[in-house]
């Protein structure tokens, strides 16, 4: 540990230095673990790397966050590194894009599924890649498990990208992500803002990443990629354009003196900041660290936005958590806070349904673990099903989900009872 303690005091509040010195192979792991006398951990981590959907890039400042005396518990470690000993086996519902948005991309690059939002996919590149990522289908490098579906070079698409938004005047919400918009180079980011603040008819732009969470050195180290985000917001601004900053913090040990830095500049320059967490198991998923979060967040004037329910994403069925839970903890959470900054728990429903408040379900069998939504804005004459994760469930259930007749029952079953209940409404 002595070199890295080395580096770290020479580098370690420099963004440029924690990209350079990301881990994204096993041997890596070696120098921050101490001692694995023989071998069963690192192991470990290989089985799980290849079970994985995403490949493991990760900071040093995140791991400097994990708690290696309890590595297999930590809330860190569990977002990012994965082992084989926890991994269980997806459910059957699984599929690779469960949020259907390649059917729901006009053109490259571009998910258009609500009537007057839109999701613009800049980059395909994050400067870490969590595990539960919806979008492992073409997020990061190939993994032993998922070779991804590339998009063309951003360049090329984005003049199709903007033809579409002009000839769209509904759309008056576009999502930046990815991907990360940390990854984006200044240039790259202030052209995606601008280009998007030269169409009349668009009223909100959000820039959504991780970064504030994973690498929050980026804001007060690269003043350059900074300056072009508050330059954005200011443009915006002035041009009665609303410029947001979304953020993604889900544990409060992610919240840091870097972070409180990073928050407080952006805060004073005149950016507004929403976070959205994602529900999971072993990270978050007790009321009383979720309140801690939301205060925490509040605090450095970041709106607790949403809580999503963890999409359905191969190898991490053992981070999902029930829809029972969730509403549990929303009750529990509710109340703590201004109304404000009280986070939405919603589900991103699967076939492409959008996001749902968890308790909106049509039905809800918490015996199968099956709940129903309906999206009339979206997609008014469809329902949408989302599954308890398999270990919730009573042996019985597990053992109906596996067998393809009983699953397909307990499927047709439930969208009939909740086309029933909708109807009699």
């Amino acid at each position: 540990m002595t070199r890295i303690a080395d580096e770290m005091r020479h580098g370690f509040g420099d963004a440029a230095w924690q990209e350079r010195h990301a881990v994204t192979r096993v041997d890596q792991l070696r120098e921050w673990m101490g001692v694995d006398t023989d071998g069963s951990l690192i192991r470990d981590i290989q089985l799980g790397l290849a079970r994985a959907p995403m490949a493991m890039r990760i900071t040093p400042y995140l791991l400097n966050l994990i708690d290696w005396s309890n590595f297999l518990q930590d809330p860190i470690r569990k977002q990012f590194i994965p082992v084989g000993s926890e991994i269980l086996p997806s459910h059957p519902l699984l599929k690779m894009d469960s949020l259907h948005e390649r059917e729901s991309s006009p053109v490259d690059g571009l998910v258009h599924r609500y009537q007057d939002k839109a999701l613009l996919l800049a980059t395909d590149r994050c400067p870490v890649y969590c595990r539960f990522c919806t979008r492992s289908y073409s997020v990061g490098l190939d993994t032993d498990s998922v070779s991804k579906k590339r998009a063309s070079p951003f360049q090329m698409r984005w003049n199709t990208i903007l033809t579409y938004l002009r000839a769209s005047p509904a759309i008056v919400d576009v999502v930046v992500s990815g991907g990360d918009c940390f990854r984006l180079k200044p240039s790259r980011l202030l052209a995606i803002g601008m280009g998007l603040l030269s169409i009349p008819s668009i009223r909100r732009i959000r820039f959504a990443t991780k970064g504030l969470a994973v690498l929050p050195m980026k804001v007060t180290s690269d003043h350059e990629w900074t300056d072009a985000l508050v330059n954005i917001s200011d443009f915006g601004r002035d041009q009665d354009v609303e410029i947001s900053f979304h953020t993604h913090f889900n544990h409060p040990g992610e919240i840091t003196d870097y972070t409180i830095a990073a928050a407080e500049l952006l805060f004073k320059r005149g950016i507004r900041m929403r976070n959205q967490s994602v529900l999971l198991a072993g990270v978050n998923d007790d009321p009383e660290v979720m309140k801690q979060l939301v205060k925490k967040l509040s605090d450095l004037h970041i709106q607790p936005y949403y809580v999503y329910t963890c999409d359905l994403v191969d190898g991490i069925e053992h981070m999902r958590c029930s829809v029972k839970l969730a509403c549990q903890i929303e009750k529990a959470v509710r109340g703590i806070t201004a109304g404000y900054n009280t986070p939405l728990f919603v589900i991103d429903t699967p076939g492409g349904g959008g996001k749902r408040d968890v308790h909106s379900f049509e039905h809800y069998d918490r015996q199968t673990g099956l709940a129903v939504y309906r999206a009339p804005s979206v997609r008014p004459n469809q329902l949408f099903t989302y599954p308890d994760p398999l270990q919730s469930l009573s042996p019985d259930a597990q053992a109906a989900w596996l067998d393809p007749q009983r699953a397909k029952r307990i499927l047709s079953d439930a969208v009939e009872t909740a086309r029933v209940k909708s109807m009699a409404v």
